[in-house]
């Protein structure tokens, strides 16, 4: 007697859990010969206002967490992702094609990726951080500090190292982040969930919302507890851009703009997604005392 697959439905990845979206709503999710693969949950605005009170109750402990200890995290996660080898090649097949050659080599990037960053989490703050010269008897510093709570929306053309590459940049300089997946490209998104589940992150520091990116990116470009937004995943939609941006203006966020073509994520990353989401605050001190 043969068997039925047991198909699987993906979940939200919400304060470190696996909710059902507040919809009831799922979508289905096709590989690129338009085959079925799965289920995935089709976000509402209420999830993403959930999203982002689980990024927010998380800030205070990761960011208050030593950079030295955040860059452990951030490498445990491509620890973890090393075991999960072949699921994660499998998703990015399902979603971009190409052989399986490809799918490592995309998969080894972003695990490098992560370990990058991880260097750079205890290393970052004397880079762009430094001791001002004043006029007068005064220690003058400036050091890098989080902005908060930055809604990210992921790239699809690059559905697992363009993932990689918007995501652990924030969290490595202590911000917590919620990530709008690529709605046609989910799969490497929520098995990169699955590691965050079974890695150090605590819950809430990374939130992934799977569905059609109109019902939850408006939400977040406006939410008065976003303090930045990236729109690197709306590469050549300039004029999607260019709403959000207004909708970003009702609490100043900080905007990384939607790029005119889709970047080359193999390139060298550099410090510049550290450090759009950085503040830095400068402390005066008197000398002598």
């Amino acid at each position: 007697m043969s068997r039925l697959d047991v198909r699987k439905t993906y979940k939200l990845f919400i304060g470190g859990a696996f909710p059902r979206s507040e919809s009831g709503h799922s979508y289905v999710v096709d590989d690129v010969r338009g085959r079925f693969v799965a289920n995935a949950a089709l976000a509402s605005r209420k999830d993403a206002r959930d999203a982002v009170a689980a990024a927010r109750k998380a800030f205070p402990g990761w960011s208050g967490r030593t950079a030295y200890n955040r860059g452990q995290v951030v490498y445990r996660i491509a620890e973890v992702m090393e075991d999960r080898r072949p699921q994660f090649v499998q998703a990015v097949r399902q979603g971009e094609g190409g052989t399986a050659a490809t799918a490592e080599k995309e998969l080894d990037a972003a695990i490098d990726r992560l370990v990058w960053y991880a260097g750079w989490a205890d290393k970052i703050a004397q880079v762009v951080g430094n001791a001002n010269p004043v006029a007068g008897p005064f220690f003058n510093l400036s050091t890098p500090e989080p902005t908060g709570v930055v809604a990210v929306v992921a790239p699809a053309e690059s559905s697992l190292l363009g993932l990689v590459s918007v995501v652990a940049p924030v969290i490595v300089t202590g911000n917590t982040v919620v990530v709008a997946a690529s709605a046609q490209r989910p799969l490497p998104a929520v098995t990169f969930a699955e590691v965050l589940a079974t890695s150090d992150v605590p819950g809430g520091v990374v939130n992934i919302l799977t569905g059609a990116l109109d019902r939850t990116i408006p939400t977040l470009a406006s939410h008065m507890d976003v303090n930045a937004i990236d729109l690197t995943g709306l590469a050549g939609d300039p004029e999607q851009g260019r709403a959000l941006e207004v909708a970003a203006a009702e609490n100043l966020k900080r905007v990384r703009r939607a790029p005119s073509a889709e970047p080359d994520w193999d390139a060298d990353p550099g410090l510049d997604r550290m450090t759009d989401f950085l503040e830095t605050k400068t402390v005066w001190h008197p000398i002598g005392v």
